[in-house]
């Protein structure tokens, strides 16, 4: 078990804009000292850590995850314990999950309710993004409650799931607006959810039922239109925004042409997206197909992943997720008969920070800062707990993880630290592995072997306006108010 006091020694700090060799002092939860050749025989029950030949990099920061979810007639089966044992198994020592009240409740208990789920359980820190799903002048409160007194800075439109989450255009152009003034990020769900509803119809009366006509009903042109829109609305109100789960090469050509025309937009492509694709929807095993089942679909074109990965090397695209949200094959089994009631989602809170270096680092598209900034700075940058989470530096919290480059792992439902009974990634060799993850200064991982403690994680709230986020948003207030005084 850890000890409070704890020395990394001999390993290649590597931060998202420097890499340098120095040894680490971990006390309390704290990163202490950083410096070379560090002298400690005086602590008594000091644990040294020898990272000779290793990397010593942050925390992996996933922004996206449904633990204990309630959706589509089930619970996903990863609850905030299950959930957090696998990340912090897989490098990432922090989790963004979010709370989805349905239509017509209260934000406010939604939170509630997924804190008092997650308290008790969660092996390492985390935060909650909190969905609007409908609009009144009571969501609007409670936005600016939540943002003010709850460490909410974050809430999330559906463009989709008509009928249950979906937010239309005016109600999305007030919650904005919202956004902006209590100085929180919009992020939206991408696609169209008339046209889902409607192609989805189609393809049933066309006799289409198996997990194809998922993919088939929602095509990317779907997800690239509500982007552009969403993109739109947004610069309308000069709010931030950040598109989730961005599947589609076109979806992610229309992020990075709006942040070339210095639109503040951030965009996030998952673990599922840069590490398979849609051909599984074919797949002549139905069981197999139907895992791969999630919103958006992954994408049957073989080449979008490697797209996806150029474009988050270069910061046109910016953080990795994974929108984890399992279900086991029976929950999936709901929609044996009818393509729409199988439950969407997918595995990868787990998996995400070897897939990312496989297909990034050892691929030669990114390289070991770019890998830190997309696994965990820019998270911390944009959701406003940078330095404290994403960076190794004195004062900052202790998650840190171990990685060797070089060792190789075969990615596994019979190995993997998940509930769920299927892995999306099954026989994937990834270079790149977690050796020790260490979570609020607290060896929870270490040489295959799990010391997770269920309420060890700590909820961290996230405060307004931040500056990485909201520096140009505020000047271009200032330039058109300018404007506005010269022109009358």
């Amino acid at each position: 078990m850890a000890k409070n006091q704890i020395l990394i020694r001999g390993g290649k700090i590597v931060n998202n804009d420097s890499s340098q060799f120095a040894d680490v002092y971990i006390e309390d939860g704290i990163i202490k000292d950083i410096g070379n050749n560090l002298q400690l025989n005086h602590i008594v029950d000091l644990k040294v850590i020898d990272a000779t030949g290793k990397l010593v990099i942050p925390g992996g920061i996933d922004t996206h995850t449904h633990m204990q979810f309630p959706f589509m007639g089930t619970f996903s089966v990863d609850d905030f314990y299950t959930g957090t044992k696998a990340a912090v198994a897989g490098g990432t020592t922090m989790i963004i999950d979010f709370a989805v009240p349905k239509k017509g409740d209260s934000l406010i208990e939604a939170f509630d309710t997924w804190k008092g789920w997650a308290d008790p359980k969660v092996c390492c820190d985390y935060a909650l993004h909190v969905a609007v799903t409908w609009w009144s002048d009571k969501v609007r409160e409670e936005m600016e409650i939540l943002a003010r007194e709850r460490g909410v800075n974050s809430f999330k439109m559906f463009m989709a799931y008509k009928g249950l989450y979906m937010v239309h255009d005016n109600e999305m152009y007030q919650a904005f607006t919202c956004c902006k003034k209590i100085g929180a990020i919009a992020q939206v769900h991408a696609e169209n959810g008339d046209l889902i509803a409607e192609g989805s119809k189609k393809m049933l009366e066309l006799g289409i039922t198996g997990p194809e006509g998922h993919e088939l009903c929602r095509p990317e042109e779907v997800e690239a239109e509500a982007t552009q829109r969403a993109i739109t609305i947004a610069n309308s109100v000069n709010c931030p925004l950040f598109v989730v789960h961005v599947m589609s090469k076109s979806s992610a050509k229309i992020i990075a042409d709006s942040r070339r025309e210095g639109k503040v937009v951030f965009g996030e492509p998952i673990a599922a997206g840069l590490g398979t694709d849609g051909t599984n929807y074919w797949h002549t095993d139905w069981c197999h197909a139907a895992a791969h089942v999630m919103g958006p679909p992954l994408r049957p074109d073989p080449t979008t992943p490697k797209y996806l990965m150029q474009l988050l090397a270069n910061d046109d695209l910016s953080v990795t997720g994974t929108d984890n949200c399992t279900f086991n094959t029976n929950q999936k089994a709901l929609g044996k008969d009818d393509f729409t009631k199988i439950p969407n989602g997918v595995n990868g809170v787990e998996d995400r920070m070897s897939v990312v270096w496989e297909k990034g680092v050892h691929s030669g598209i990114m390289d070991e800062n770019r890998f830190v900034a997309v696994t965990s700075s820019n998270a911390a940058r944009i959701f406003n707990i940078y330095p404290r989470k994403g960076k190794i530096a004195i004062g900052s919290d202790a998650d840190i993880v171990i990685w060797d480059p070089e060792a190789t792992r075969t990615i596994s439902v019979k190995t993997h630290h998940q509930a769920v009974n299927f892995n999306i990634f099954e026989g994937m060799v990834c270079h790149g592995v977690p050796l020790v993850t260490i979570a609020g200064g607290r060896v929870v991982y270490e040489n295959g072997v799990l010391h997770v403690v269920p309420g060890h994680g700590k909820y961290i709230p996230r405060k307004p306006f931040p500056e990485y986020v909201y520096s140009r948003i505020l000047k271009r207030d200032d330039s058109w108010i300018t404007i506005l005084k010269q022109a009358y």
